[in-house]
Formats: structure tokens, sequence, C-alpha cells
């Protein structure tokens, strides 16, 4: 094959074939070509019928797959790799052919990855995926129907509230499968195809009822699946939810009426009320009754809809929609947590907590970690807050006993102050009401130090001297 690594400065080159879905009799000539004359050969994986028919000495990636941590990992370490191999055969004039099952171009993460490598120059050798076999055993024209193409691993997200066409892919062993089935929750007599080792002499097509799409046959790495309809869609509550506010906000005078602004005081009151269920939800942990359990989802369900309101009146002014709200949390949080998705290190909450304001502030471009405060929260949430953010960047203060100590002070400052009758309504002194924020501040963070949210602490203890006032009537 002729290739651009003898050029003078040329990057190393990686030349990428096909090996076609099935046995050898798939595999494009140009391929066998680009093969041959490789100074080395590397496939992805030996578990493909046309491996052993390629005639030339190969090295494989597979032990890859037993070390890598996760899928970012192994497609990074297989680059990685093929670079590294790259740069040594074009020291020899030579360059290395990375073989991979079907075609190139379809689901090949790595393939992909080596595109966008600025190490190495790549050239494609195209071959037929497994999708034209699946087309045609199943008779379907994929741009008619309108087929969407979902890997395995990813079908309960990437194909929430879809109800089809589906091929699903990647369906490589029980687990995968057993996960797809169990993501759709109510598949009533939807039927799915499993397509198995297309091309290949034990070729299996099979239509079976949706429970039974798991205990069909063996699969691996040539095993799909074939979904024409869903019967209810994955996810399809949320789905529900949101049509059911687009007709509210059509029919309802008093949906239609509200606005961002109108809706504000229900968001905050559905808020406290979703908190006190979590709070007496979290009390009666971890024998919480039936009716304390639906409470909480209920009014969790409640806040849900004041999001899915706000989410609905964005796509009516044609600024956002649910779709929008739910990837740009999902985007932040990913950016959010390097030390999930990315290749920084976390060993303890405290680190997560102090990276993420670091993130924060230079994401929002902001001077100051306290930005974006609300001055309106409650007091006791406001010091707890202000303390974390002091933490989060290391800043030094006072410890537990001096904390004790200041407390103290200001008490004392507060004892001496004049004394007033019940009920009187002439302001305190400047001095003592800063006596009790001193004392209040210095609580608020006695109380964070030993793991306590002050807000809650108070709110539950006044609840319970509510309840000590009713029963004294």
């Amino acid at each position: 094959m002729s290739t651009s690594s003898s050029a003078p400065n040329a990057r190393p080159q990686v030349v990428v074939v096909g090996l076609g879905p099935a046995g050898g009799a798939m595999v494009p000539d140009a391929a066998h070509r680009a093969l041959t004359e490789a100074a080395r050969v590397v496939v992805r994986t030996a578990r493909h019928p046309a491996v052993e028919t390629l005639g030339v000495t190969f090295t494989s990636l597979d032990a890859l797959y037993d070390e890598a941590e996760d899928y970012d990992a192994l497609y990074g370490a297989m680059v990685d790799e093929l670079v590294s191999i790259a740069v040594e055969v074009h020291e020899r004039g030579g360059y290395v052919a990375y073989a991979v099952p079907g075609s190139p171009y379809v689901a090949e993460r790595s393939v992909a990855l080596l595109q966008a490598d600025r190490r190495i120059e790549v050239t494609v050798v195209p071959a037929p995926s497994f999708l034209d076999l699946a087309w045609d055993r199943l008779g379907v024209d994929p741009l008619v129907s309108g087929v969407r193409l979902v890997d395995a691993a990813d079908f309960a997200v990437a194909a929430a509230g879809d109800r089809g066409p589906l091929l699903v892919g990647h369906c490589h062993s029980r687990a995968v499968l057993s996960a797809v089935k169990l993501s759709v929750e109510d598949p009533g007599d939807a039927t799915v195809t499993v397509l198995h080792h297309l091309g290949l002499p034990d070729e299996v097509v099979r239509t079976v009822s949706w429970n039974e799409l798991d205990h069909v046959l063996e699969p691996d790495h040539l095993t799909a699946l074939w979904v024409p309809l869903l019967a209810a869609p994955v996810a399809s509550e949320l789905v529900r939810l949101e049509e059911l506010v687009r007709v509210l906000r059509e029919r309802c005078p008093w949906d239609r009426r509200q606005t961002h602004g109108s809706l504000g005081r229900h968001l905050l009151e559905e808020a406290y009320e979703t908190l006190d269920a979590i709070e007496a939800y979290a009390a009666l942990q971890p024998d919480v009754p039936a009716p304390q359990v639906a409470h909480l989802e209920e009014e969790l369900g409640d806040l849900l809809f004041q999001v899915m309101l706000h989410s609905v009146l964005g796509a009516e002014e044609g600024a956002f929609t649910l779709a929008d709200v739910a990837r740009s949390v999902h985007d932040k949080l990913v950016a959010r947590h390097p030390h999930v998705f990315g290749d920084v290190v976390a060993h303890t909450p405290e680190e997560v907590a102090a990276r993420w304001e670091l993130l924060k502030k230079a994401e929002k471009g902001r001077s100051s970690v306290t930005e974006g405060i609300p001055d309106a929260l409650p007091a006791l949430a406001l010091a707890a807050k202000l303390q974390r953010k002091a933490d989060s960047l290391g800043l030094p203060g006072p410890d537990a006993s001096e904390r004790r100590l200041q407390m103290a002070t200001a008490l004392e400052r507060l004892g001496s102050a004049p004394a007033r009758h019940s009920g009187e309504t002439l302001e305190a002194a400047p001095e003592e009401a800063e006596a009790v924020g001193e004392v209040l501040f210095a609580l608020a963070d006695l109380a964070r130090r030993a793991g306590v949210d002050p807000e809650t602490a108070l709110r539950a203890y006044a609840r319970r001297f509510r309840r000590h006032l009713e029963a004294s009537e």
C-alpha cells in the first residue's frame, strides 16, 4: 500500500483497516493489501472470525481489556500503544496497520481517538459493518424507518423516551442483555429480534418476547438486538409528566397564567415541604414506614413538577427545554468531577470540595467563591455556607476551643446588658446585636465541625418545642 511515511519529516502513520462483519470473505482487498504491506499489524481483538484468515503475523490488544479500569482508560491505552508502535516502525520507513472488527466508522471509539491524535497521521480503509447484514436480514431501510443505533451499555440513557425502532449493538454478555431488558419499565407485548453471528455458518436471527431476550443464546461481541417498537418508552414517566405539563399550560387557566416570576414562591414552598419530608424520612431510617416513604415521594414529585413547569415555560419562550436543563447539569457534573471522569486524584471528600470550589470559580469567572451565595439564605445556613467556603480554600480559622472562648466572651457581654421587660419593643444596642451575631456564628461553626447542619438542628428543635407548646395548651 502506498503511504506517506517515506516523505521527509512525515509523522508516524497508522493505517486503520476494517475486517468486515463476519469471516475472511468479507474483508476488502484493500484491507488485505494494507495488512500485507505493513511493518507491524495490530488487531483490536483476536476474537473475530476474520482474524485467523489474514495470513499475517499480528499483535492483539485483548490484554488491555483485562487491565483497564473502564472504557475511557481502555481506549486511551489502545491509542498510546498504537502511537508507540507507529513511532518505532516510522524510524524504519514503515507504518502500523490497525485492524478493527466491522467498519472503522461504526462504533469504534479507538479509531475516533486515533484520528484526533496530532502525534500521528491516520489513513482509514473502509469495510462493511454488521449494519449491512442486519438491514438485509431484517428487510429494513434504515433511512425510511428512522432507525437509531444504540450501544447496549448506554441503552438505559441513550434510548430514554425512544419508542423505536432501535438497533442495539455490543450486546456481548448475558449481563448486558439483562440490563437492557430491565431498563424498560413496561414492555407490554413488545418483541425483539436477536441477531447473532451474522454472515457465519451458525448465524441466528430469532424474534422473541421482551422478557426472553437474555435467554435465547450465549451472546458475544457479534450479538445485536433489533427493537422495532417499545410498548412503553424507556423513562416513560418523565416523558408523560412533561406532556401533562404542556396540556395543563394549554387548558388550565391557573397554569396558563404562570410565569417564571409568579412560580418563584411556589418553588420555595415546595422546597421547604420537601425538606421537611426528607428530615422526617431520615429520622426514621432504616425502618421507614410506608406512609412516610409515600410522603417523601409525593413531595419530591411536587418539586419536580416545578422544574417541569419552568422547563416548559422556557421551551415556549424558545429559551431552553427540559433536555437542555438535563444536559447542562449533566455536563456540569462531569466537569466538576475530574477525579471520576478525568485523571485528577482525590481521596477525601475535603479534597473534592476544595477542587469543586476552584472549578466553579473558574467556570463562572468569579473573583470570589462567595459570589452567587444568596443573601436571603436563612442566617444560620448562610453562616455555615460561608464557613464551608473558607474551609474549601484552606483559610485558617479559629479552632473549636477558640470558638468556644469567643462564644463565652460574647455571652458575657450580653449578660452585662441592661434587662428589658418581656414584650419591650425598644431596639437593642448595636453592640448587643453584634454579640448575638457573634454567638450564633460561633455556634454554627461548632455545629458544623461536629457534623451537624445548624439550620436543620435548630429547625428540628423548634419543631419539638412547637409540639411541647401544643401539648401544654
